[in-house]
């Protein structure tokens, strides 16, 4: 406190001045209408400009909120995609006294969590990332995961919270795939080398195939919906061995830069897998 009052002591004369010159323009920005205009003019330019800062501080630490919200709503608009839904193969209907109950209501087969990316590998053989949800979220192993621009790879483990996922860039991995034009199908698989490319197997050599088509998923596959971006064909290898092309594909995803993933879960999987058990062990 006594130095407050040695510093206004020592600079009296200044303060006074001060207060003194604050008045002064407060009477004539008040009473003068030019200057009025003039200082709105400025201290309106003033502000604008310290509005505009505060809102880019204020955006860049939104933006996980932002991105959170992005991701919720692109899975609620995925849940939509006509390729989530599957009608039972019934062209007749079934007929009780006389009553017809129609079986060509759609159902929906695949359902789509968001979930974001906390760790990830590219630079092995053998390469996972880490999601933030879990059993507690409704995560389960062998469920598909896409990313915005295509899949991703599989679920292998599961905790309550976290899940580890197989990417397409694993020596192990192996997804149905066909080419969009045509309609052609082959598997996908990884040799190990290059992480920017993968390779397509099994593709006869009767397809129309060329550079710059693109490779989807095959509505067969448990995993994951039909048509979602698998990548673009790079090269197309010419075994004369062989009757089936190896396709070198560039990857849709890129997994130097996964943030947000969307985790894919079947409702039919278990009934379609016990199914298909039960025909294998009666012949």
């Amino acid at each position: 406190m006594r130095n407050v009052f040695l510093f206004i002591r020592k600079y009296a004369n200044f303060l006074f001045f001060l207060v003194l010159q604050i008045v002064a323009l407060s009477f004539l920005f008040r009473y003068n209408k030019y200057h009025e205009a003039a200082f709105m003019n400025v201290a309106g330019e003033i502000t604008g400009n310290l509005d505009q800062r505060y809102s880019t501080v204020e955006y860049y630490f939104k933006l996980k909120k932002i991105n959170d919200q992005l991701a919720a709503e692109n899975a609620r608009l995925n849940q939509m995609i006509k390729e989530n839904y599957e009608k039972p193969n019934a062209s007749g209907k079934l007929v009780l006294d006389t009553v017809q109950l129609d079986s060509l209501r759609q159902i929906q087969k695949f359902t789509w969590l968001d979930a974001r990316v906390v760790g990830s590998t590219v630079s092995t053989r053998t390469n996972f990332i880490t999601i933030h949800r879990g059993s507690n979220q409704g995560v389960r192993p062998n469920m598909g995961v896409v990313s915005p621009q295509g899949i991703v790879g599989t679920v292998v483990n599961v905790s309550e919270n976290y899940s580890s996922v197989m990417t397409m860039l694993h020596t192990q991995y192996k997804v149905v795939v066909k080419l969009k034009n045509g309609g052609d199908r082959g598997t996908v698989e990884w040799d190990g080398m290059s992480p920017y490319y993968v390779t397509l197997k099994d593709i006869p050599k009767s397809a129309r195939v060329q550079k710059g088509d693109s490779v989807v998923t095959s509505p067969t596959s448990s995993l994951f919906p039909g048509n979602i971006m698998v990548g673009t064909v790079e090269e197309v290898l010419d075994d004369r061995s062989s009757n089936f092309y190896t396709l070198r594909l560039k990857p849709a995803t890129d997994f130097f830069n996964i943030e947000y993933v969307y985790v894919i879960s079947n409702s039919q999987a278990e009934e379609q897998k016990r199914m298909e058990d039960s025909t294998h062990k009666k012949f």
